[in-house]
Formats: structure tokens, C-alpha cells, sequence
């Protein structure tokens, strides 16, 4: 009678219209900004960082790619936690505790603990991709998700793309280390206030009836409040799926350039093509604002094709091996001399990188509604070896 008083009243307190799900989507939009400025604002401090360390280019690939070692590793464990006590308290304590090891980076001393908070940095966002399709696929209809995996995505390249000249400017005029320390602060900010923002679909009264109902007739809701408990015998099925070994595949390849882009680009730019430092940054923001235009319109065209052929399968794909052949023309940016084209060339080949993104709304379709965490931390696993290796 408690429960049914409870639920009777969370019901009469719900809104007659409300777009929920687009506040949620604003809120990983932003988590996931943060993801990747705190992963690759490295790389802006990096020529700075190695002189004041004393790292060589060979070491400096060592510590770009040691946060892959453990944000792979930590992939499944990462997933299972996830699966185990929900979107809400994985998300939350993913983002603080990785915006700690950022900002602890401002305090390294040496190789060894540069490493060691990278080390961390890794662990510590590794649930961060699975929950965001996990929440996508509870908060969003499958004929939504695209757009709505389009829109998140462009997170990783906003804060790259748009704040690049700002993080530049912080660097050369307060030091590699304040900026560290200053992007570590604002992810601990935001970490706290998703605790207070972030409720699954049925634990909240800001969304409507008539929203719950459209996200569960298009699929959504899903298992929402089920803890799923781990055995070694699921991963066994997940690599088994054929959909799933194919989208993993298909997101190596993808982040092979994107792993360029966060880490070496910037120094490619300043060591052997010889840019100034502020020039730079000016430069670094083309491809990432052509990333983002691709991630959006990778999303838009699955739609599309989605609502026009009723084929998940041709909606999904055709964008995915699209947006690879484009990103394999970044070979051409060996054969030109002109700084201005060899940022176009690689923009061309960024926006095909974006439209790949679609990798992570595939997964949402077809992973089992049991195991979306883990299934993300598969994908995720396969996908990030191509951050150990390339840089």
C-alpha cells in the first residue's frame, strides 16, 4: 500500500508535457567535454611539460598512450560496475575522481608519477562511455538515438575545437602546470552537481506521462531498475555476437586518427611544421570543428536513413564506412606543402572520423538490455587498443 501511495503521488507530480531527455542529453554533452579536455589537455601542455620534465619525444608517446593501457583495461570492470549500481552513482563518481588525477597531473614531479596519474586518469573514465549509452538507450526511442549519440559526441571535439585558443593562451601565460590544475577543478565542479541533477526516467517527477510513454514505445526504459549480477560466461557471449565484433572492429579503425589528433597533433604542428605557438592553437581548431560538423551530420543522415529504409542495419553502417573512407585521407597530408592545406586535408579526413561515432549508437541497439554496461566495456575495450599503440 506504501509503494502504491508512493508511485500514485511521484505520478500527480509529474508535468503534463515535459522534454526530459534533452536536459539529460545536455548533461552528458558536458560530462563528455570534460572526458576528453581532461584526457588530451595533455597534449597542449605537453612541449612545455617534456622541457620542464626532461622527456624526449619517444617518452612523451609512452605517457600519451599509458591512459590508454589502463582506460582499456579498466573497460569491463568498468561495465560491470555499471551494471551493478546504475547510470547515477557510476557516472558521478567516474567524473570527480578522473577530474582529481587531472588536476593532480599539475603537480607531477617526474616520469614516474606522471605515469601514475595518467595510470589513474585511465581507470577512472573508463565508465564513461558505457554509461552514456546506457543512458541513451533508457532516456531515448531507438529512432532518436543517433541524433541524440550525434549530439553528446560532439562533446569530445567542443572543448578541444572551441577552447583551444583559451588553453594555449593559459599555457604560454601561466604555465603548462595552472592548467592542469584549473581543468581538473571544473570537472570536480560538474561531478558534484551531476549527483544533483541526474535521476534514471521512473525516479524523477520533472518528466511527464506522455514522455515515458513515447521513449518506452520506441524502446526506451528498459530495465532501468535491475542490478544485473556479472559472470565471465557473458563476455563469452557479447564477443560472440557478430554485430557486436563487427562495431568493435569498425571503432578500432575509427579511433586510429582520432588518437593522432589528441595526443601529437598539436606538437606536429609546432616541431615540423614549424607554427608558432598561439598560431597553434589557431590551427588545432579547424579539424575538431570539422570533427563535430561530422559528428552531427553522421547522426542526421542515420536517421534518416533509419525513417526512409526501416533498416537499422543500412542506417547505421552506411554513415560508419562513409566516415572511414573519408578519415583514410589523412594519408595525403604527407604530399603537400602548404600549412593552409594540409590543415584542410586533415579536416576532411577529422570530419569522416566524426561521422564514425555512430559506433556507440549501434551498441545501444544491439547489445542485450541486461548487460549494457558490460557490452559498452567490450566495445570500449576493443576500440581504445587503438590508443596503446598509435601514439
Amino acid at each position: 500500500m506504501s509503494n502504491q501511495a508512493t508511485t500514485e503521488g511521484a505520478a500527480a507530480a509529474r508535468p503534463h508535457t515535459s522534454h526530459m531527455r534533452f536536459f539529460i542529453l545536455g548533461l552528458i554533452t558536458i560530462g563528455t567535454m570534460i572526458n576528453y579536455l581532461d584526457r588530451t589537455v595533455l597534449s597542449v601542455a605537453a612541449p612545455f611539460l617534456s622541457k620542464d620534465l626532461g622527456l624526449d619525444a619517444a617518452v612523451m608517446g609512452l605517457v600519451f598512450s599509458a591512459f590508454s593501457w589502463t582506460y582499456a583495461t579498466a573497460q569491463i570492470p568498468g561495465g560491470i560496475f555499471l551494471d551493478r549500481f546504475g547510470a547515477r552513482l557510476t557516472y558521478g563518481l567516474s567524473v570527480t575522481v578522473w577530474s582529481i588525477f587531472t588536476l593532480l597531473q599539475g603537480f607531477a614531479f617526474n616520469l614516474g608519477s606522471l605515469l601514475a596519474f595518467r595510470f589513474g586518469l585511465g581507470v577512472a573514465e573508463a565508465p564513461c562511455y558505457p554509461t552514456n549509452s546506457r543512458i541513451l538507450s533508457i532516456w531515448f526511442p531507438q529512432a532518436e538515438r543517433a541524433r541524440a549519440t550525434g549530439v553528446y559526441s560532439v562533446g569530445q571535439y567542443f572543448g578541444f575545437a572551441f577552447l583551444s585558443p583559451a588553453l594555449f593562451w593559459v599555457v604560454s601565460s601561466f604555465g603548462w602546470r595552472s592548467l592542469l590544475i584549473g581543468v581538473g577543478v571544473f570537472g570536480m565542479i560538474f561531478g558534484l552537481a551531476w549527483f544533483g541533477l541526474y535521476r534514471d526516467p521512473h525516479k524523477t517527477t520533472r518528466v511527464s506521462q506522455a514522455e515515458l510513454d513515447h521513449i518506452e514505445r520506441g524502446g526506451g526504459l528498459a530495465h532501468t531498475g535491475e542490478r544485473t549480477p556479472f559472470s565471465w560466461s557473458s563476455i563469452g557471449k557479447l564477443i560472440r555476437k557478430r554485430q557486436i565484433l563487427g562495431a568493435s572492429i569498425g571503432q578500432f579503425a575509427s579511433n586510429s586518427p582520432l588518437v593522432f589528433f589528441l595526443t601529437w597533433f598539436p606538437t606536429y604542428l609546432a616541431t615540423e611544421r614549424h607554427m608558432a605557438w598561439l598560431k597553434v592553437g589557431f590551427f588545432t581548431v579547424m579539424p575538431f570543428i570539422a570533427a563535430s560538423v561530422g559528428v552531427m551530420a553522421g547522426g542526421f543522415i542515420s536517421d534518416i536513413l533509419l525513417k526512409r529504409t526501416g533498416s537499422a542495419s543500412i542506417a547505421r553502417k552506411l554513415p560508419v564506412v562513409g566516415g572511414l573512407l573519408l578519415a583514410s585521407t589523412i594519408v595525403a597530408a604527407n604530399f603537400v606543402d602548404s600549412d593552409s592545406l594540409v590543415v584542410a586535408t586533415i579536416s576532411v579526413a577529422f570530419f569522416g572520423q566524426g561521422m564514425c561515432n555512430l559506433g556507440w549508437t549501434l551498441i545501444a541497439d544491439v547489445a542485450p538490455k541486461k548487460l549494457i554496461g558490460l557490452t559498452g566495456g567490450v566495445f570500449n575495450l576493443c576500440a581504445n587498443l587503438a590508443g596503446i599503440v598509435p601514439p
